[in-house]
C-alpha cells in the first residue's frame, strides 16, 4: 500500500507510528491464522518458537518454578524471553509484542480495562505490613493510628489505577504518608532492612523472597478486600494452539 512500516536507526529497524498503530489488528489476523494453520494437539517438545512473559522481578520470584517446567516441556524452542513489567506494559500486550502478563492486584479491578484484554486469577494472597526488627512497632500489635504515624514505602504502576486498599485506606481512616516509590517489592524491602519505613506488600511474595527475609511480617490493621496474581493476555492470542497450552499451564 506504499505505507512505511520500519526506519533504519544505526544497526536495527525501528517501527514507525503507522505501523504500531496497525498492530493490534495484524496480531488478530496472524493468530487467527496459526489457528487455521496449526489445528490439532500440541506437542510442546516439537515447538521451534519463542514465548514472551512480562512481570515484575518480585512476581517472577514466586512463579520461576513455573516458568521453569514451561520451559523445560519447550525442549525444541528458541526460548522464553521474560521482560519487566516497566518495560513490557498492557500496551505491548494489545499489540501482540508479549504474549502473557503476570501481575498482583486487587481482584476487585481488573488490571486494565482494555475490551482486547483477557485477565484470570492464578493465586489468592493477602496483604501484609513488614518493617526492621529494629522498629519501634516490631514487637507490639499493629494499630491503624501506628500504621498511619509511620513513614512508607509505595510501588510504582503507571498502569494500574489506584488500589482499593489505598482508597479505602483514605475514606475510612486517612492517607500514608509515602516517602519513596520503587518499581518493585524487591527493592522495597532492601529499603526497609536500611530504614524505619514499612511497606505494605504480598504475603506470598514476603513468605518466600529471600530479600524479606528478617523483615517483622504483621497484618493489616484496615479491611483491604481480596488480592491475588492474575494471568492477562490478548484474546486473540489463543488462536495459537502454542499459546493456548501455554495458557493451560498457567490456569490448571
Amino acid at each position: 500500500m506504499g505505507d512505511e512500516l520500519f526506519y533504519r536507526d544505526g544497526g536495527q529497524l525501528v517501527p514507525t507510528a503507522f505501523a504500531l498503530s496497525i498492530g493490534a489488528e495484524v496480531h488478530k489476523i496472524l493468530s487467527s491464522m496459526n489457528g487455521i494453520l496449526h489445528q490439532g494437539e500440541f506437542q510442546p517438545s516439537d515447538f521451534s518458537g519463542e514465548i514472551s512473559l512480562s512481570m515484575r522481578e518480585s512476581t517472577f520470584e514466586l512463579f520461576a518454578g513455573k516458568i521453569a517446567d514451561i520451559s523445560q516441556q519447550l525442549s525444541g524452542s528458541r526460548g522464553i524471553k521474560v521482560y519487566a513489567k516497566e518495560q513490557a506494559s498492557f500496551e505491548t500486550l494489545i499489540r501482540g509484542q508479549v504474549d502473557f502478563m503476570v501481575l498482583p492486584h486487587d481482584i476487585s479491578q481488573p488490571p486494565t480495562r482494555s475490551r482486547d484484554l483477557m485477565w484470570k486469577q492464578i493465586l489468592a494472597d493477602e496483604m501484609v505490613c513488614l518493617m526492621n526488627q529494629e522498629h519501634p512497632l516490631a514487637n507490639n500489635p499493629l494499630r491503624i493510628d501506628d500504621y498511619l504515624s509511620c513513614r512508607h514505602i509505595g510501588i510504582l504502576d503507571k498502569d494500574l489505577s489506584e488500589p482499593y486498599f489505598e482508597q479505602n485506606l483514605t475514606q475510612q481512616h486517612g492517607s500514608r504518608n509515602v516517602v519513596i516509590s520503587v518499581a518493585d517489592f524487591g527493592a522495597a524491602a532492601v529499603m526497609c532492612h536500611q530504614s524505619d519505613y514499612l511497606l505494605t506488600c504480598s504475603k506470598k511474595w514476603a513468605e518466600q523472597s529471600l530479600q524479606a527475609k528478617g523483615l517483622v511480617r504483621k497484618p493489616l490493621p484496615f479491611e483491604y478486600g481480596k488480592v491475588g496474581y492474575s494471568l492477562v493476555w490478548n484474546q486473540a492470542s489463543l488462536n495459537d494452539p502454542a499459546l493456548h497450552w501455554l495458557y493451560q499451564q498457567w490456569v490448571d
